[in-house]
Order: structure tokens, then sequence, then C-alpha cells
């Protein structure tokens, strides 16, 4: 599928593994020139390569940042400039109770998940608006809607991504920009990966127990893969998805059970 994205710009930030990278990987055999984004650059070099290393020609590069650091972070927007695409993926999660939660984390969570889409978005959106033509893609989670018990500060900051986005939508009216959210359910990141490995568990075992008793209402009953997020990713990136603007679209394998 032609996704029309040759030579646009795009930035993805926390795009050196999972969701980001695979992102970033399917952008870039479409021909995109694609900024990945690390905490460091030895992990921007790591992921480069490797998609150097399966794509011929590929027009990839990368900038770190550590996004809990605002310095950084305008020195970022320095260097990216100007962007066809913008895609605010970087986040991080930590499983805990609700009562151990300090309020320095709570922050910690606001400033990352939320506030790094913020600043992006502030940047670089006036650039696309001038060009008449962009995509911000906010990549949100199902946790958005099914605020999971284990990790409420991070449902809180998925929720706020929903606000922000459909808001900034609006801005964009009668414009060929659009900004939306894409909304992953669990999926078999790093993050997932890294968890089975080191406890020495079976994936499936690990599956089985988790849609079991967290994610009971999952339809497809597994992880999805950060390839089958991507592919929405992309076509919400694309020039094909004109008539969706101020949308959250869910690639959530049915977790969120409501109409």
């Amino acid at each position: 599928m032609d996704y029309q994205l040759k030579d646009k710009r795009i930035f993805i930030s926390g795009s050196t593994k999972g969701i980001g990278f695979a992102t970033a990987k399917t952008l870039a055999k479409e021909g995109a020139e694609v900024i990945i984004n690390g905490r460091s650059q030895e992990s921007i070099d790591k992921a480069t390569s490797t998609i150097n290393n399966e794509i011929k020609n590929a027009k990839i590069s990368g900038i770190p940042c550590d996004f809990s650091k605002k310095e950084e972070i305008d020195t970022l927007i320095k260097k990216v400039r100007k962007v066809d695409v913008l895609i605010n993926n970087v986040g991080i999660f930590n499983p805990k109770d609700f009562f151990e939660i300090p309020d320095e984390e709570w922050k910690d969570f606001y400033e990352v998940n939320v506030l790094s889409g913020v600043r992006l978005t502030k940047a670089l959106l006036p650039k696309m608006l001038d060009q008449d033509w962009g995509r911000v893609i906010f990549i949100s989670s199902e946790s958005a809607l099914n605020i999971p018990v284990e990790m409420i500060h991070y449902g809180m900051t998925k929720t706020a991504q929903l606000s922000i986005s459909r808001g900034i939508a609006e801005i964009t009216k009668g414009t060929n920009v659009t900004v939306n959210s894409v909304l992953p359910g669990p999926t078999y990141s790093e993050g997932v990966k890294n968890m089975v490995d080191a406890e020495n568990n079976d994936k499936k075992e690990i599956e089985n127990e988790f849609f079991e008793t967290q994610r009971p209402t999952s339809l497809i009953q597994r992880f999805a893969n950060p390839q089958e997020v991507a592919n929405m990713i992309a076509y919400v990136a694309s020039p094909l998805s004109s008539a969706t603007n101020g949308a959250s679209l869910r690639v959530d394998g049915g977790v969120v059970k409501y109409i």
C-alpha cells in the first residue's frame, strides 16, 4: 500500500524501541524522512543502524532528548525546526498501588506523557498551518478510557492526551492539517518482553494470565504486535486519512467495551 508519504519529514518522540520504532521503520519504508528520538545517542545509533540494515536508502536520523528536562526539549525543537508529521509517542509507565504513588511521580508522569506533546505541538503546528498540510498524532492508550487500577497516574495522563488532542484539532478547522489520537491496547513491547525474559517465564503463560485477570474484556485475547499499531499510525499520518480529524482511533484488541 502506498501511504503517499515519500519525502514527508516526520518526527517521532520515543522511537528507539516498541511502537515508536515499529512506526519509524514503517514510515522509512514509505520513503519518508524520519527523525527518531531516544534519551541517549547510543540508543539512537543502535536504532538507526538497524533500520539502515533493513531498509535500503532509508532517510533516517535521530536526536537525543530526555523529555523530563525542558531545556533538552527546547534544544530538540531548534534542531527539528519543521516537520510535516509529528507523532507524540514518548511515554513512561510504572505499575504502582495508588496509595504508594508520591506526588513527584504524578508530576513526572504528567511532564513526560502530557507536556512533551504539548510543547512539541505548540512549536511545530504553526508551520503546518502555514503550509496548509500536516499531521499531529498523539499515541494515547486504551488506559485513557479503562483507567488501570494498577497505574492510575498513567491512565490520567493518557486521558489528558485525548482532551488536548481534540482541543488542538479545533484549531485546524478548515485546513488540511489534522490532529488525532491513536489508542493502542496491551502491546508486546520492549517493557513486556523484558519482564518475561527477566522472570524466565513462558510468554504464552504470562499472556494468558494477564488477559484472564487484567484485561478480560479483550476480544483478541493476546498482546498486539507493535507493527499492528504502527500500521494504524502510518495510515493516520498519511494524506489518505484526510477526512479523519479530532478522532480517537482504537487499536486495542476490543478491550474497551462500548460502541
